[in-house]
């Protein structure tokens, strides 16, 4: 079976006091990655967890980008979203985020992301 056919649970993912329990890996300096999923055709989810100061660098978007920010705030160029946004990127977009404070976000990606390093 693929991993596109299972079924995936996350109970409590919105309500959790904490994420430390979940198993992080290195993404970029100072973010953190938990993947939910990752499908051979790009479609994929994660959490990603900020430290304080963190960014990802420039990138674009060959496909949609759902963020939902589950704690502390996130920021891009179009403004500073804290606990509770979701954020919309369509294809074709670019940006790059940062966070002040740290977050842990809930990230689905249509498409894979091209880093512009």
């Amino acid at each position: 079976m693929s991993d596109t056919q299972k079924s995936h649970f996350f109970p409590e993912l919105l309500t959790r006091s904490s994420y430390d329990d979940l198993p992080w890996e290195p993404f970029r300096q100072g973010v953190e990655i938990h993947r939910l999923y990752k499908s051979d055709r790009g479609a994929s989810a994660a959490l990603l967890r900020y430290q304080a100061g963190a960014q990802v660098p420039h990138h674009s978007h060959s496909g949609y980008e759902h963020i939902f920010v589950l704690a502390g705030s996130q920021s891009d160029a179009n403004g500073k979203y804290g606990k509770g946004t979701v954020i919309i990127n369509a294809p074709d977009t670019s940006h790059q985020v940062s966070s002040e404070d740290g977050c842990v976000v809930l990230i689905v990606w249509e498409k894979p992301v091209i880093i512009h390093e």
